[in-house]
């Protein structure tokens, strides 16, 4: 993503490319990852542009972050009997390749060590 490209996560909140949603407010949208790493994976997002990742957001909106924990929570108490990890990748070594923060809530019969397993 360039400075005057939007990320993909803008585009899916423009409706520019699709997504299914799961969830949306005036603040985030919540969808079904593409690629899921568990039976359950939802990405949440924030509709603003403002925070490249987790760091940021907790500094400058600590409302919108609990918002966040919030939607992943009822996501979860709807999908997985609240039950659930919460992940935000931070930075690039860490895995984030969408610098727009975002939020994925993995569920649905993980066991410890099955991250990333199916």
């Amino acid at each position: 993503m360039t400075s005057t490209e939007p990320s993909v996560f803008t585009r899916i909140i423009r409706r520019e490319i699709p997504a299914d949603v799961v969830y949306e407010d005036d603040s985030v949208i919540a969808f079904n990852d593409i690629a899921p790493q568990a039976p359950v994976h939802v990405v949440i997002v924030p509709k603003t542009e403002a925070y490249r990742d987790v760091v940021e957001l907790a500094a400058a909106d600590s409302a919108l972050l609990a918002h966040v924990v919030e939607v992943a929570k009822q996501i979860a108490d709807q999908r997985t009997g609240g039950e659930f990890r919460l992940i935000f990748n931070n930075g690039e070594a860490a895995g984030q390749t969408v610098f727009h923060v975002h939020a994925h809530v993995l569920g649905g019969g993980l066991a410890e060590g099955t991250l990333g397993s199916k």
